[in-house]
């Protein structure tokens, strides 16, 4: 993105946005939730609230799922390629609204604005990818099939009414994962944000009004637990995808399960990088870095455990804790900004009890980012890049997904070692490799159990055409997120016939 484009908005001379009271969004209408329930939305580069968010009822929420069905049927029926152009509308106004999308995420996320700005582009992403709907839903036949004169072919359609429940950290890009396979290929659908971010969905749902979308194929409900239990146990709902805690996907998928929707639940992760003694270290350590560090570290494919093999420990070591030393920390809509707020003061905490954990169980901390004092943002929730030395895999900071810009150095002897301590965790998300050799990245992807492998990159996230991958306790369901979502929201038919 050009500098002059970035100039777009004034990032933080701009005035103080409050943005109300939020409503969802049903039937192609803004409506007034019944609930009398309200939670407040901060700003946490500040720790000012910024809106309201209703926590819907089951009732709230079973009004956006019946607009849903009652516009199906004529959805259903509307051509692929006349579902297509929708997608390219919406795609254009996305893109016209490309900034303010970009700069909302940040404000209320607290992420860096370009990363911001990347998912906003990954987002768009994934609808242009949505638009090859008259490709992804074709079945196949075989003339004579059976037998003489009996024909035989395969059709894809769609379920009905698909939905989603999301969390924090990616308030745009994660919803993406599933609405644009979803109508494109024929369902209508239901979006359930997290209540921490509604605020870039909701500014989304506004733009969306220019693309004339038949109302109810898009509904928005805003919400905690209630809303998400209604959405899995409502019979009306054929599939759902869900991204968040390992612990909740694996009860989300039962209960999907046992109501007998399609789900795709993904889970957490503890993704390790391996670093092998012929890596060009000065040319990775800023990719490194923003594997560790981007996002504050609040992402499923965030980098938490380096595994440093042999003789590069010392090297690695000095270069990774300079480089971490050099990030600045603080506000995300400043431009000069690499690692900007955490979601919330509870996270802050959480986080800082894990870096106290790490020192009670003897790993040597280097870079301690508790504390940082960014000034003229006192009330906001961050925490700087933390380094730990010393590290063994039977730390906590080395078992549990800490959700924060905290990483921790292990020295190991080789390859094998360094396979064997990324497969002995129980999540399966992502895990990297930064080496010059063919054949330890080959070995490397080929034995480490991963569903999202990267090779001399940190941040091993598919593109849209590809689908996300996870693996053991990182995905519940037998399909993934982007484009196998084709197959979530659609079913087979086999169609025999005789004339």
């Amino acid at each position: 993105m050009s500098d002059e484009s970035k100039r777009t908005f004034n990032l933080l001379e701009a005035p103080k946005k409050h943005y109300g009271t939020l409503r969802n969004y049903v039937g192609g209408e803004w409506v007034e939730p019944e609930t009398e329930r309200y939670l407040d939305v901060e700003d946490p580069a500040t720790g000012e609230t910024i809106a309201s968010v209703p926590c819907s009822t089951t009732a709230d929420t079973d009004r956006a799922i019946q607009a849903a069905q009652d516009a199906f049927w004529d959805w259903r029926s509307t051509p692929p390629v006349v579902r297509a152009r929708y997608l390219f509308k919406i795609k254009d106004l996305m893109e016209k609204n490309f900034e303010e999308l970009s700069r909302i995420t940040t404000q209320e996320h607290g992420k860096a604005i370009d990363e911001a700005r990347g998912e906003t582009r990954r987002t768009i992403e994934t609808v242009e990818v949505a638009t090859g709907v008259t490709s992804m839903m074709m079945g196949y036949n075989l003339e004579d099939g059976a037998a003489k004169n009996i024909d035989e072919m395969v059709v894809r359609q769609p379920l009905g009414v698909g939905a989603c429940i999301t969390p924090f950290n990616f308030p745009m890009m994660m919803t993406g994962f599933w609405w644009p396979y979803a109508i494109a290929a024929g369902n209508t659908f239901v979006i359930k944000q997290s209540e921490q971010t509604p605020l870039t969905i909701n500014r989304f749902f506004e733009i969306l009004e220019d693309a004339d979308l038949p109302d109810g194929v898009m509904n928005l409900v805003h919400g905690d637990l209630e809303a998400s239990g209604a959405i899995l146990d409502s019979p009306l709902v054929q599939a759902v995808g869900f991204i968040g805690s390992s612990p909740v996907a694996k009860l989300v998928y039962k209960r999907a399960a046992d109501a007998g929707k399609r789900i795709c639940a993904n889970g957490g992760a503890k993704n390790f990088i391996t670093v092998m003694p012929d890596a060009e270290i000065d040319r990775q350590i800023s990719n490194m870095m923003a594997s560790f560090f981007g996002c504050a570290g609040e992402r499923c494919l965030a980098a938490s455990v380096l595994l440093a093999v042999g003789d590069v420990y010392d090297e690695i070591k000095e270069k990774f804790v300079a480089a971490a030393a050099a990030l600045s920390t603080g506000p995300g809509l400043d431009e000069s900004v690499n690692v900007g707020a955490v979601i919330s003061d509870k996270s802050v905490k959480r986080i800082h009890g894990y870096i106290e954990s790490g020192i009670k169980e003897g790993a040597d901390l280097l870079l301690d980012g508790r504390n940082v004092a960014v000034p003229g943002f006192e009330g906001g929730h961050f925490v700087a890049p933390t380094v730990f030395d010393n590290c063994t895999p039977d730390m906590t900071v080395c078992k549990d997904e800490i959700f924060g810009p905290v990483a921790m150095l292990v020295r190991v002897k080789d390859l094998k070692e360094a396979i064997g301590i990324t497969n002995a965790t129980p999540f399966g998300n992502a895990a990297s490799i930064y080496t010059t050799s063919g054949r330890s990245a080959r070995t490397f992807w080929y034995e480490v159990q991963s569903g999202n492998i990267g090779v001399n990159l940190g941040v091993a996230a598919p593109v849209a055409y590809f689908p996300f991958a996870g693996q053991k306790d990182s995905h519940f369901g037998s399909t993934h997120g982007q484009r196998d979502s084709f197959e979530l929201f659609t079913d087979s038919k086999v169609v025999i016939t005789r004339w």
